[in-house]
């Protein structure tokens, strides 16, 4: 008996289309929030669509970061560096993607979530403490992260 197909997170998530609407949604809460809004003054027009991609890529995506946008894990590090951002900053980002993801109907089933919520702390952690240096500490031909369900081992799906 074959063992059923597992989606990738990016699958799960509606790909890219549904990345690109979570982070224009959140970007403009960004800009509008007096903690955040400093800190992205100066973000690219483009801005949101990259990382729609480079969230896509580390779910499982196709590679649109590194193929289309030019960027690497390393370069999105390298946007971090010398930010000096601090936990309260982190925090108030973290929530509001939430809150995005919330809004525009991300699945909200538990083992979507815990993959989601587990990425985001992870990563908005790494950023903190990548701002607070003055060099990039990921090489450029450092590989790019990947995301999976993780403990969960994929989506429920109820009988």
């Amino acid at each position: 008996m074959n063992a059923p197909l597992i989606p990738t997170l990016y699958t799960w998530a509606g790909e890219n289309d549904r990345l690109e609407q979570l982070t224009n949604l959140f970007y403009k809460k960004v800009n509008e929030d007096v903690l955040l809004a400093p800190v992205f003054r100066s973000m690219s027009p483009d801005h949101a669509q990259h990382v729609a991609h480079f969230i896509g890529e580390v779910f499982g995506g196709p590679a649109l970061y590194t193929q289309t946008d030019g960027g690497s894990h390393a370069r999105m590090v390298e946007h971090h560096v010398g930010k000096h951002l601090t936990e309260t900053q982190r925090r108030r980002w973290l929530g509001l993607l939430l809150d995005s993801a919330d809004e525009i109907g991300l699945p909200d089933d538990p083992e979507f979530r815990s993959a989601l919520v587990g990425y985001l702390e992870w990563g908005s952690r790494l950023a903190v403490l990548n701002s607070n240096v003055s060099e990039n500490p990921v090489q450029e031909n450092a590989p790019m992260p990947a995301w999976g369900w993780g403990e969960t081992g994929g989506p429920y799906v109820p009988n």
